[in-house]
């Protein structure tokens, strides 16, 4: 097959959009990857299409290899650097999870697995998998397993039926696509089957007319429409935007238009295409995609903070670097290597072996015992530090998707007394608190609290997993149980620096006008309504930053600036947190268990301040 300069320059666009997402300086740039879909699907049916005309067969052993020599060497070897500078630049209790991920990425069976442990790739957390990319390809490598068989099946019926099929599965894949990322968008996201309409689209590309458009006037319009179209979805998503479902069919069907307008492009875009600069992008376009992520995380995850603009170019221009020699000295020596095709798989079986063994070396040299760096080093167990409470792991504390919390009850069970603590999960901190106080006291304690959905009433724009719609529910229903409990009092707290939904609102105001609203919907549940200002704001990741870093650069901690309107008791915990300064370690504990909650032994640790705070207001008598 004759290689076109302007599907590699749509490589080059695809992996650059990428890059510059996970930089953050693309929005939208994740759009990359359905890209790269859309490509995939029409140069690997086309090959499979034109050797099935040439020779009425299909030689699918000759594609395996094919595929092993292309994409293995490489992503083995990015693999295996990127596990050993893991090993040696991160925290020693993240190396369970590194020989997990590993593993995963080294079947490719990653997409599923992610997915599996929710490991949400547009929502990461403060130490994300320096794998989680592998997703991508893990889909790829699936289809490229599966499709040449339903190829030959559909081929072999008929060329009528072939279209038909590819139009079918096509069409099935993009409604599970849509259904599912609004019932499970972390599925939705990761999985072959919601990603196949994508590299379906593609595929049905080789069966339109070269020159679609026949009057050459307009013909210069769609490929301009489609590349703007491009430009704009990456300026407009972002990591709230649902994907794939409807959303992706914006960079989906411009790609396509794109490759089925090839032969009417511009004179401009052509001239850019065959640019040395394009076209050495997109012949590098594979190892700058395996390398980018490694090395934009992982000295983010060893200084335990976001890296400066300056810092992010750098590690850009480290990627293109290794990218350029990767593909010089790796990936394309090895894809015209001679090797017989026994070799070849024995060589691909071996490889996934060591990388196995690999993950479970990496994996086993797991350690929880971290001593802080400087004089008085100071021990602590990072297990128990990252411990939450109790309330994760009984169910109580929910996640999306659930809109009604479960009895949830502690404390002294038959007391006629009841405390009820409602909020997110900076709600849910004190819980540990609480729950001592309940016993001590005598009080009931009732838990209503979930992720990501604060007490007071606000509209947020949905974010990955994270659907309004289920928060509001959850908040309604909860606050008819409380008006039904008529509980001594309602403890109350939320994080307080969420963001509006759109641009154009003031987040005081908004957060103010959700304050009266919660207000408005609570008044006369209870004669003690008690809101607990939001805790001080960690700048860096605590726990991994005492793992790498001196105590005293671990300090850069932010007092809550957040106000409460008047009609709440309220309780500020910021003089319990803070003196002069807004220490990570306070009376030899670890006060932060990552770069927003206080930690379980903190928490108890507060709960005689809490006590007295409670008492103070009349709550305990």
């Amino acid at each position: 097959m004759l290689r076109l300069p302007q599907i590699q320059a749509l490589r080059a666009v695809a992996v650059i959009m990428v890059l510059l997402f996970h930089a953050r300086f693309l929005p939208g740039g994740f759009i990359g990857v359905d890209i790269f879909y859309v490509i995939s699907g029409y140069l690997i049916t086309g090959l499979l299409v034109r050797e099935i005309d040439a020779t009425g067969r299909l030689n699918i052993s000759a594609f395996y290899q094919r595929r092993i020599k292309r994409l293995l060497p490489t992503s083995f070897f990015v693999l295996v650097i990127t596990a050993l500078l893991s090993w040696l630049l991160l925290p020693a209790i993240n190396r369970s999870e590194l020989g997990r991920d590993l593993a995963a990425a080294a079947a490719y069976v990653s997409n599923y697995l992610f997915a599996w442990w929710q490991n949400d790739y547009q929502n990461l957390n403060a130490t994300p998998s320096p794998f989680i990319h592998y997703w991508s390809l893990a889909v790829e490598e699936q289809f490229y397993l599966i499709w040449p068989i339903l190829i030959l099946i559909l081929t072999r019926i008929s060329r009528r039926r072939l279209i038909s099929g590819i139009a079918t599965i096509t069409l099935v894949s993009f409604l599970l696509s849509v259904y599912m990322v609004t019932t499970a968008p972390i599925w939705a996201f990761y999985s072959l089957p919601t990603r196949a309409w994508e590299l379906g689209v593609g595929a049905l590309l080789i069966f339109l007319p070269k020159n679609i458009f026949k009057n050459r006037s307009v013909a210069s319009i769609p490929p301009i429409l489609s590349l703007a179209t491009l430009l704009l979805a990456s300026f407009r998503f972002n990591q709230r935007s649902s994907f794939p479902g409807l959303n992706a069919l914006a960079p989906v069907l411009a790609c396509a238009l794109l490759i089925a307008t090839i032969s009417q492009w511009p004179r401009v875009f052509n001239y850019l295409a065959n640019s040395f600069l394009t076209q050495w992008l997109g012949k590098i376009s594979y190892p700058l995609y395996l390398w980018h992520w490694p090395l934009l995380i992982l000295p983010s995850s060893y200084l335990a903070r976001e890296l400066t603009v300056m810092e992010r170019m750098l590690c850009i221009a480290l990627t293109v670097l290794l990218a350029h020699l990767t593909n010089r000295f790796i990936e394309e020596p090895l894809r015209h290597f001679k090797i017989t095709p026994p070799r070849l798989y024995l060589t691909a079986i071996i490889s996934t072996v060591l990388c196995f063994g690999l993950g479970i070396t990496v994996a086993s040299s797991a350690s929880s015992i971290i001593t802080t760096k400087g004089d008085n080093g100071i021990h602590f167990n990072l297990s128990q530090v990252l411990a939450k409470p109790i309330i994760y792991s009984d169910g109580c504390h929910l996640n999306f998707n659930t809109e009604v919390s479960d009895i949830c009850t502690y404390g002294l069970k038959s007391s006629l007394k009841t405390l009820v603590l409602f909020g997110d999960s900076h709600a849910a901190q004190w819980f540990p608190a609480l729950e001592k106080i309940a016993i001590e006291k005598g009080f009931k304690l009732v838990s209503l609290t979930k992720s990501s959905c604060p007490s007071v009433d606000v509209e947020r724009a949905d974010q990955g997993a994270f659907k309004n719609s289920h928060c509001d529910k959850w908040r309604k229903n909860s606050i008819l149980r409380i008006k039904n409990l008529h509980p001594t009092a309602v403890i109350m707290s939320s994080y307080g620096y969420y963001t509006p939904p759109r641009a154009n609102m003031k987040q005081a105001k908004w957060w103010s006008d959700g304050e009266h609203k919660l207000l408005s919907e609570i008044i006369g549940s209870s004669s003690h309504l008690i809101y607990i200002v939001d805790t001080p704001r960690p700048l860096r990741d605590i726990p991994s930053c005492l793992s790498s870093s001196r105590v005293s650069s671990c300090n850069a901690i932010a007092r809550s600036t957040g106000r409460i309107i008047s009609g709440f008791q309220i309780i500020d915990p910021t003089p319990w947190l803070c003196s002069t300064t807004c220490p990570s370690i306070i009376n030899s504990i670890v006060a932060y268990r990552d770069t927003s909650h206080i930690s379980v032994d903190m928490a108890l640790n507060l709960s005689a301040h809490l006590s007295g705070a409670l008492s103070k207001a009349g709550v305990l008598g």
